[in-house]
């Protein structure tokens, strides 16, 4: 049986979503979200028991950092028990990370953690964050058969709900700001919201919550292209306590086979640096040793990141260096689906 009464926490970081015009400046200013219910009094129909919090200060996306994720993830560990689930305000820049890390942070996750934010301040007249809001807060709610029928961390934008860690920002001028090319919507919202329950993740056990906060943040990305350098690549593999490396490699997994790039990634890895493979491309993943191009990578011990997006790919890898694994099981780890975020 469907049900859609609950007690919601709306969690606002900042963003474009939270902005009302000041008519004696001018110019947009962060509103009051407890008063959330004036400015949107659409959600009142719910019936829901609707708090706010907001993070302080206030994040332009922009800015978000580790730290910002632990804010978010230790506002929902501690009203876990009080809510039935939780909308996060934030700016579209960088929801997709933080959307990401949050998924990695949330252990034994329960109920619906829903980020959205909009295009256009909620205070001006085309907006799209009341639909995005509305129906973001229906779905943290919603339930069957006294079960939360979306227990994850989440991205809703412009009527399709996705994994959060397979979502990427595809757009700064359209509504439809987001996209999930190797895994399906979760959802889809029209006249009614259409679950695709296949694709949802549920728990086989009820495990108490843990929050994972350490995170290590030596770690960079590395965008391979046509006529970098040697000594470009020899002084960044080179930088003091660096831990990892992302590498977006072209196609499949694809590589230059010059001798000196393989060289230094071989000196790297066997220095027990992570250098994780994925693609530039934005739909499929890498699959080294399909082309001689990807071939050496694989021989010398690249770690294989199959179809990850890059923000997933980034705050995995700070999250399990976090873990302070043993080199051979963080690369393991790495290449195996934790929070549904590789195929």
């Amino acid at each position: 049986m469907y049900s859609n009464k609950g007690a919601i926490l709306i969690i606002y970081t900042g963003g474009t979503i939270g902005m009302i015009k000041d008519h004696k400046t001018n110019t947009l200013k962060p509103f009051d979200f407890s008063e959330i219910e004036k400015k949107v009094p659409e959600i009142k129909g719910f019936g829901y028991n609707i708090a706010s919090v907001s993070l302080y200060p206030l994040v332009d996306s922009s800015n978000i950092n580790i730290k910002s994720w632990i804010k978010i993830a230790k506002i929902i560990e501690l009203n876990y028990s009080k809510y039935d689930g939780f909308v996060v305000l934030h700016g579209t820049d960088t929801m997709a990370y933080s959307a990401s890390a949050l998924s990695f942070m949330l252990e034994n996750l329960e109920k619906p953690v829903i980020f959205t934010g909009s295009q256009l301040p909620i205070g001006t007249l085309r907006t799209d964050g009341k639909e995005n809001l509305i129906t973001a807060i229906e779905i943290a709610a919603a339930k069957l058969n006294g079960t939360s029928i979306v227990p994850e961390v989440c991205i809703y934008f412009e009527n399709k709900l996705y994994r959060g860690n397979r979502t990427t920002k595809q757009s700064s001028k359209h509504f439809n700001a987001f996209i999930s090319d190797n895994y399906p919507p979760l959802a889809l919202a029209g006249i009614n919201i259409d679950y695709n329950f296949s694709a949802i993740f549920y728990p086989s056990k009820k495990n108490k919550l843990k929050v994972n906060t350490v995170f290590n943040d030596n770690v960079l990305i590395i965008k391979l292209f046509p006529g970098f350098t040697e000594n470009y690549f020899s002084e960044i593999l080179q930088l003091p306590k660096l831990k990892g490396i992302i590498l977006e490699t072209f196609g499949s997994g694809n590589a230059p086979t010059i001798k000196w790039f393989i060289k230094i990634l071989k000196k790297a890895i066997d220095n027990e640096i992570i250098v994780l493979n994925i693609t530039q491309c934005d739909t499929g993943g890498t699959d080294m040793g399909k082309y001689e191009t990807s071939r050496e990578l694989l021989n010398i011990g690249v770690t294989n990141g199959a179809d990850m997006t890059t923000e997933a790919a980034l705050t995995k890898l700070m999250y399990l260096i976090g873990k302070k694994l043993p080199y051979s099981e963080l690369k393991n780890e790495l290449q195996h689906s934790i929070r549904g975020e590789m195929s």
